[in-house]
């Protein structure tokens, strides 16, 4: 009980942690700005993309169910919308995905001044990695499609469960959800972590052992992000959150008057002498 009363909190934490985020992000005209311009373009493409998946659905979903053409009107029509959901269900998993990455891809520069904004608004970056933004755009590239085709391998079996009867209609869209939360969040992390010399590895150790903080942030971003139009918003305003969610799992302090909390130290970035420099 007491397991699970702790594993409620952290999800909750998390979540408000996101709350955190749309405020700091919101305080600054400047930065709303600055962080929808690569939000609006990408956005912008997948409108046109989801148009096209939503106008096309029923011969999709035709094609992927051939195999019941002979079958009676109620089976077939009955595997067509299974077929139909589990594309859907598919496509939001990979879009959500996909839609992060490039989006933090487009902006990467302006997402750095985003989280730097808020790492100096509370006393800095500790251990920080002063490379400019065109030394880490490879990495972060590779880091990305690593996520995305991680997105595609869990993608696929949640796609054919989609088939079965009220199972693809109920359950796989909540482990659509965990799946998609958990890979939101290590992708948006990847800017605080990055500044500190941390990769995708270091992300991924430090994530797990705050899953339940994890999930409580990405989840609610993942679901958000399905709806176009506000993804403007979310992704900048989600990168702030991320910033304080990182600061959290490193033992920072989340507040501008709070004490850091107990924890362990920070990790360090295996990374040549002379890089790295506190701020």
């Amino acid at each position: 009980m007491g397991q699970l009363k702790t594993t409620g909190s952290e999800f909750a934490t998390g979540l408000r942690l996101l709350g955190k985020g749309f405020a700091r992000y919101g305080r600054n005209p400047k930065l709303l700005l600055l962080g929808a311009i690569p939000a609006v373009i990408t956005c912008a493409l997948f409108v046109v993309a989801w148009t096209f998946l939503i106008i096309y659905i029923d011969d999709l979903a035709a094609a992927a169910t051939g195999f019941a053409d002979d079958w009676s009107g109620f089976w077939r029509g009955a595997i067509e919308f299974g077929a139909g959901a589990a594309i859907l269900i598919a496509a939001a998993l990979l879009s959500a995905l996909t839609f992060t990455a490039l989006t933090l891809l487009i902006g990467d520069p302006f997402y750095e001044v985003i989280s730097e904004k808020v790492e100096e608004g509370l006393g800095g970056t500790p251990g920080a990695v002063d490379l400019p933004w065109y030394r880490t755009l490879w990495p972060n590239l590779i880091d990305s499609i690593r996520l995305i085709t991680l997105g595609v391998v869990f993608a696929v079996p949640l796609f054919l469960m989609g088939f079965i009867p009220v199972v693809g209609q109920t359950v796989v869209p909540v482990l659509n959800a965990l799946v998609g939360g958990w890979l939101i969040v290590v992708e948006l992390t990847g800017i605080p972590f990055n500044r500190r010399g941390l990769r995708l590895a270091d992300r991924r150790k430090v994530l797990r052992a705050n899953r339940a903080l994890a999930l409580g942030f990405g989840i609610p971003v993942f679901l958000v992000l399905l709806i176009p139009i506000v993804a403007i918003i979310v992704i900048p305003a989600a990168v702030s959150g991320a910033t304080l969610l990182t600061r959290r799992t490193l033992g920072l302090n989340i507040d501008d008057q709070a004490r850091p909390p107990a924890g362990p130290p920070p990790l360090r970035p295996a990374s040549p002498a002379g890089e790295s420099r506190p701020r």
